[in-house]
């Protein structure tokens, strides 16, 4: 019986018709011959770029810009046609491009790097030095200019601090055949903050900001991929211009633009609608505001909560920003008021790196000279999103129903 059920909603679904021709078109992978409304932003960097054709380093570059603004897109579009020009022209350059996102380490970075040149690096286990000499070797063997871009530069500072890049601006001191230029594409327009100053001199980059799209300049982008993605005549009139107004409100992402796009074709294609409509853009616009984040931290094991929640009460009341000895002592205040035996200080640091990991925490490590480091930690989520979150497990109700005045008391005096 359960087995008939399953088949016939399978055939039930694969009987629709298709309103989607070529739904990838609509993704965020996917890179679009045209790149529209970025011809400024093209030009800047090719003109930036362009000496490595000639042989000559060309400056370092940091572009910044909201999510959705088309840096990426560009920086790639950009890469490929160096690439084939330097093929053609039988030029020694290469543009080498890795999302700090995934590759968020000075060692993965280093042996990324390391595997473009064919090089084979274990998981773990070199020392730095020798990452870095092997680097120099092959980039050496190659006799060109490489252009390293490090796209979401940002997750990388702020988990293992700016030594990588500090050694990356002065590399070129060790190369005698071959030079390096560096490209980091970040949506923190604060980025700069978090880099030492030696390391922002050794530098010497030029910037680059990618302004958000507006609602025609995303109507011209969402018409252009529609034409991709979507079979002739699905689309109502309506559609696309609302599509990019929301996002429009929404600074301008135009990843959220056709996110937007994409969920209304597939609430059309579920009720086996024929033309997609204003309703479905609706709809669909309802079910991506569905918080996931709120979910993610309702799912976060009990310590995890509690940690979180010593972040947000620190953050509410201090002013200052909290290093990860102090959210270890609140947690252990709070460990005690709902009755839950506390975690070691190490495991309580293990639980702080997750929750980054999940996007709900930011950290900067900062030195503590003789000291050793620590973390400067901070929420990456709305306070409320948090709060709302953590008000649904009954296990913490007598730490998230604590007056203002209480929630100070127990923040003062921490070690």
């Amino acid at each position: 019986m359960g087995n008939e059920f399953i088949k016939d909603l399978f055939d039930k679904y694969l009987n629709n018709k298709s309103v989607f021709d070529n739904k990838e078109a609509l993704s965020h992978a996917y890179i679009p011959e045209n790149l529209l409304h970025r011809d400024k932003e093209l030009e800047d960097i090719v003109s930036i770029v362009i000496p490595a054709i000639r042989q000559e380093t060309p400056s370092n570059i940091f572009i910044f810009g909201k999510p959705g603004t088309g840096k990426t897109a560009c920086v790639k579009h950009i890469g490929k046609e160096l690439n084939d020009i330097s093929s053609k022209k039988d030029i020694s350059s290469n543009f080498l491009y890795l999302n700090c996102e995934m590759v968020d380490t000075q060692y993965r970075v280093l042996s990324n790097l390391l595997s473009y040149y064919g090089e084979d690096v274990p998981l773990a286990g070199w020392p730095t030095d020798k990452l870095y000499s092997k680097f120099i070797e092959c980039i050496e063997k190659k006799r060109q200019i490489a252009i390293i871009v490090l796209d979401e530069i940002d997750k990388l500072v702020k988990k293992g601090g700016d030594d990588l890049l500090y050694n990356l601006s002065r590399i070129n001191g060790d190369l005698a055949d071959s030079k390096v230029s560096l490209i980091g594409i970040s949506n923190d327009l604060k980025f700069t903050k978090y880099l030492d100053s030696r390391t922002l001199s050794s530098l010497g980059h030029e910037e680059i900001v990618f302004p958000p799209y507006n609602a025609e300049q995303l109507k011209d982008i969402l018409n252009n991929r529609a034409k991709i993605a979507f079979n002739e005549g699905v689309l109502s009139e309506e559609v696309v211009p609302l599509c990019a107004a929301i996002a429009a409100q929404e600074h301008g992402d135009a990843r959220k633009a056709l996110d937007l796009l994409r969920m209304a074709g597939e609430m059309a294609e579920r009720n086996n609608d024929v033309k997609i409509t204003e309703e479905h853009v609706r709809k669909g616009k309802e079910k991506l505001e569905v918080d996931g984040t709120t979910e993610v931290i309702k799912t976060l094991p009990v310590h995890s909560k509690i940690l979180i929640y010593s972040i947000l009460l620190l953050e509410k009341c201090k002013k200052r920003g909290m290093i990860t000895g102090e959210v270890y002592s609140l947690y252990e205040r709070l460990c005690n008021v709902v009755h839950i035996e506390r975690l070691t200080y190490r495991r309580a640091a293990d639980l702080i790196s997750e929750l980054e990991t999940l996007g709900l925490i930011n950290t900067v490590l900062i030195s503590k000279g003789r000291y050793g480091r620590t973390k400067n930690i901070s929420l990456a989520v709305d306070i409320d999103t948090v709060e709302r979150a953590i008000q649904d497990d009954e296990r913490l109700q007598s730490i998230t129903k604590i007056s203002h005045s209480q929630q100070i008391t127990l923040t003062n005096h921490l070690k």
